[in-house]
C-alpha cells in the first residue's frame, strides 16, 4: 500500500527536522503522535507525472531545526514518523484515487490515537482522503476547514473526477454535508456565480479574506473551529497552497494576488494545531505544471506544516500543565 519516498535521510539523532522526523514502514500505533504520507497525484494533465511536492517537501528537511524560538517549544516532544508514498498507478488515476481511498482508510484505524498528514498532490486527493476517512468511521460527522483561493466545488459530472471538484464530490456522496464545510481565504474575483451560488445552497459557509482580516484572524478561527466542535465529531484541514498570495507561492498553479501572507497562514495553523478536534490535514497544490518547485514555495509548505505541529505541541503542553 505504501511505497518508500524517493528522498531518505538517514536514521539518526539530532534536532534537525530530518533527524527528529523518523521515515519507517509501520511504526507501532503506540510510538506514533503524527503520521505523515505523501500522494504523487499530479496537477499536470499528463497521466504519468508525479506530484513534485512530497519529495521537495522532505528534501527541504536539512534546512530546519525542531526548536520553535517564537513560541520557545521543542518539536522532538511529539513522535513524528512518515511512513512513505501511497503506492499509486502510473497512468490509471482511477485506481490511484482507489488507493489513497483505502490507505487512508487503514491509516484512521490503525492509527487512530494519532494526527495524520497527507502532502501532496494536486486537490483530488482530499475527496479521497475523506472517503477513507468516513469508510473507517461511518457514524462520525466530518467537518472540513478549507484553506482556500476557490471554492473548488465543481460539478463533477460537468467536467469528470478533477482536481477542482473535492468539495462537490465529497457533498455528492455524502461525506460531508454543506453546513460543516468552513472554507477560509475566499477573495478576489476567481469564483464563478454558478459556484458561489451552489455554495450557498449548500449551505457552505464561505468567510472572505476580507471579513478575516477585518474581524481578526485569531477571532475568526477560534469562532470557526469552537462552531465545528459542537456540531461534528472529527475536523479535517484542506491547505490549498493556492490560499497564499502569488509573491508567498510563486509557482503554485492556481496562486492570485491578494491572498494570505505567509504569516497569516502560519498564524492560523497554529492555532487550528491547538485544537483537539482537527484530527487530519492535508497539503496540496505546490505542483507546477511546468519547471521545478523553487525554494521559496518549498520552505513556505514545509514552515506552515511545522507551525500546525507547533499548535499541537502547546496544546500537550498546557493540558499537561493543568493536571
Amino acid at each position: 500500500m505504501f511505497i518508500q519516498p524517493e528522498w531518505l535521510w538517514k536514521q539518526e539523532n539530532g534536532s534537525g527536522m530530518h533527524q527528529w522526523i523518523k521515515q519507517k514502514e509501520n511504526p507501532h500505533p503506540n510510538d506514533v503522535d503524527i503520521i505523515v504520507y505523501g500522494a504523487l497525484l499530479s496537477y499536470a494533465s499528463e497521466l504519468s507525472k508525479k506530484a513534485q511536492y512530497p519529495h521537495a517537501f522532505r528534501k527541504a528537511w536539512s534546512s530546519f531545526q525542531s526548536y520553535n524560538l517564537d513560541e520557545q517549544v521543542d518539536l522532538r516532544a511529539l513522535a513524528v514518523v512518515d511512513i512513505g508514498d501511497v503506492a499509486i498507478h502510473p497512468t490509471d488515476k482511477m485506481l490511484s484515487k482507489s488507493a489513497l481511498e483505502a490507505a487512508a482508510e487503514n491509516l484512521s484505524v490503525a492509527y487512530q490515537k494519532s494526527f495524520t498528514c497527507l502532502i501532496g498532490g494536486d486537490h483530488a486527493i482530499t475527496a479521497c482522503s475523506l472517503r477513507g476517512i468516513k469508510n473507517a468511521f461511518p457514524q462520525d460527522r466530518i467537518g472540513i476547514i478549507q484553506l482556500d483561493t476557490h471554492l473548488d466545488a465543481r460539478n463533477q459530472e460537468e467536467i469528470g473526477l478533477a482536481m477542482d471538484s473535492p468539495i462537490q464530490q465529497l457533498i455528492a456522496g455524502g461525506v460531508v454535508e454543506g453546513k460543516h464545510i468552513y472554507n477560509v481565504g475566499l477573495h478576489g474575483f476567481f469564483n464563478s456565480p454558478e459556484l458561489i451560488h451552489y455554495a450557498r445552497e449548500q449551505g457552505i459557509h464561505m468567510i472572505t479574506l476580507k471579513q478575516m482580516r477585518r474581524d481578526g484572524i485569531q477571532l475568526t478561527i477560534r469562532e470557526m473551529l469552537r462552531q465545528l466542535m459542537y456540531e461534528v465529531d472529527r475536523i479535517y484541514v484542506s491547505v490549498d497552497l493556492d490560499a497564499l498570495d502569488i509573491t508567498f507561492a510563486p509557482d503554485v498553479p492556481a496562486a492570485t494576488p491578494g491572498g494570505l501572507t505567509a504569516n497569516e497562514l502560519f498564524d492560523i495553523l497554529k492555532l487550528i494545531g491547538e485544537n483537539e478536534g482537527v484530527r487530519h490535514i492535508d497539503f496540496v497544490y505546490a505542483d507546477p505544471k511546468e519547471g521545478e518547485l523553487r525554494k521559496e514555495t518549498v520552505k513556505t509548505g514545509v514552515t506552515a506544516f511545522l507551525q500546525w505541529i507547533t499548535g499541537i505541541q502547546l496544546d500537550h503542553r498546557h493540558r499537561i500543565s493543568k493536571k
